[in-house]
């Protein structure tokens, strides 16, 4: 065997050395747990209802002209928001600080982050539900108003008041608030006074379609007088609305035959005294247009805002020949009707003892 062909042998290995693990290496740990950390951080923030309301609605105003830091600062007040911080985080994430709207906006339950900024930057602003009723004067319904739109009573009443302004409108001071049909109207906050009145004449006018018109002729009124003397058909008559027109028939019989109306809350509406519960003859002599003891025909404007079922009640009276009415001396709410002075008297009289049992002395 040539030494070319002798095998080579070696000894055993000896242990390997560990590997150092790289700097880099515990970077990108870290990187990677600060990636998971920021992403679940980030999906909080965005994505976790932060809004928490469980009992009545609540809303958010934002005036025209608030700030970034004012609007924040009205939400804060609300006390619904979880995480104040983490919302602010995604306002300015989202240039809200830029893009603030004035409106007026709920704060719904289970709210995250993101879809409440998204809903304040783009000015989806949650309607109010305007409604009227009970009122009597034009500052009772500036003030009334004011409450649904972001407008002052003072603004409102200045419109009511203006007899330029309500003659544009087909109306005058007096008879402006005929124009107000009570219902509910969806508007937002942010309506001006203004834009209020003009949607108020639009909603009147709808309400007046033609048949609504054609009964009003057929009763010998216009618009306007319909809803005065439903006014007064509704101060006579506000428990029990099945009687109304009834009722609205005695006044018409009175319109036709040239008498005096007679009715008493216009007495009270003249004195300005609404705690009045029983009409003296001191009352009966006040001097005002709205006394229709002392005018005959119907006051120069409503003396409330009369329902729908009052307005209807007028356009719809009951025919009959009845010329009086007195409440009952059961105070059921309900009256005593008469076609003479002389039954009327006999049904006034047993009211009155009534009244009298019952120590109603003004």
């Amino acid at each position: 065997m040539s030494e070319q062909n002798i095998p080579v042998t070696r000894g055993p290995r000896g242990p390997r050395k560990p590997r150092k693990t790289s700097k880099w290496t515990y970077v990108l740990v870290v990187l990677m747990f600060l990636f998971v950390c920021f992403s679940y951080y980030a999906y909080q923030i965005v994505y976790t209802p932060n809004v928490e309301n469980k009992g009545e609605p609540v809303y958010v105003l934002i005036p025209n002209g608030a700030t970034y830091e004012q609007a924040m600062d009205s939400i804060d007040a609300k006390k619904v928001v979880i995480d104040r911080l983490s919302l602010r985080f995604m306002a300015k994430l989202m240039d809200y600080p830029e893009l603030v709207k004035p409106g007026r906006y709920e704060l719904k339950d289970g709210l995250t982050n993101y879809k409440l900024i998204a809903k304040l930057r783009s000015g989806d602003q949650d309607p109010v539900k305007l409604t009227y009723t009970n009122v009597r004067l034009k500052k009772d319904l500036a003030q009334k108003l004011s409450t649904f739109i972001n407008s002052s009573p003072a603004e409102i009443d200045s419109l009511l008041n203006s007899p330029s302004y309500t003659r544009q409108l087909g109306f005058d001071t007096t008879t402006i608030l005929t124009m107000f049909i009570p219902n509910t109207y969806e508007m937002y906050w942010t309506t001006s006074a203004p834009d209020m009145m003009k949607r108020m004449k639009k909603e009147y006018d709808n309400f007046w379609t033609e048949e609504r018109k054609a009964k009003a002729e057929d009763v010998g009124l216009s618009p306007k007088e319909v809803s005065i003397l439903a006014s007064i058909v509704q101060a006579e008559q506000s428990v029990h609305a099945d009687e109304r027109p009834r009722i609205a028939g005695v006044y018409l019989n009175r319109l036709k035959r040239n008498m005096a109306l007679q009715a008493d809350p216009t007495v009270v509406y003249a004195t300005g005294d609404f705690t009045i519960r029983r009409v003296l003859n001191q009352h009966l002599r006040v001097n005002s247009p709205y006394n229709t003891y002392l005018n005959k025909g119907l006051p120069p404007g409503p003396i409330n805002l009369p329902a729908i079922s009052s307005i209807n009640a007028v356009l719809n009276p009951e025919q009959h020949e009845y010329l009086y009415f007195c409440a009952k001396e059961d105070f059921s709410g309900y009256h005593a009707f008469a076609v003479t002075e002389a039954e009327h008297r006999r049904n006034a009289q047993r009211f009155h003892a009534a009244m009298n049992q019952r120590n109603i002395m003004r």
